[in-house]
């Protein structure tokens, strides 16, 4: 089976990041983690993830540089992180895609429960070095 591509989006203000809690119709539901999301065909990672984080929170973001890449627990994508400015707008989730969002420091990530391992090895090793 081939890996599909998707992005993940850190977004931040001062020593926060934007997470959510899965909602009802996303794929595994009640996690906690950054907005992520599939690649549409023909879709840059940068477009990806400008799109995603409209649908999900309503934001517009400006696009910052690829941080990082991994691969989901079940090893059907291949995640790409990338950083982004958030701009000053308020979130407004989409109650679908997200039952909850909250700006949090890496140790209030960390504290969450549940969360992915691959996103809590980009808490504890990747985004100290941002």
């Amino acid at each position: 089976m081939d890996r599909r591509e998707a992005i993940v989006a850190v977004l931040r203000r001062a020593d926060r990041v934007l997470v959510i809690r899965r909602g009802p119709e996303a794929r595994r539901s009640g996690y906690w983690a950054p907005l992520s999301g599939k690649l549409e065909p023909g879709e840059t990672q940068a477009e990806a993830l400008v799109r995603e984080v409209r649908e999900e929170v309503g934001l517009t973001v400006s696009p910052g540089a690829k941080v990082w890449e991994s691969e989901t627990d079940d090893g059907l994508f291949r995640l790409h992180w990338w950083t982004a400015d958030p701009g000053t707008g308020d979130v407004a989730p989409d109650p679908g895609e997200v039952s909850e969002a909250r700006w949090v420091t890496a140790e209030e990530f960390l504290a969450m429960d549940p969360v992915f391992d691959g996103d809590r090895e980009f808490f504890e090793r990747i985004l100290p070095r941002l």
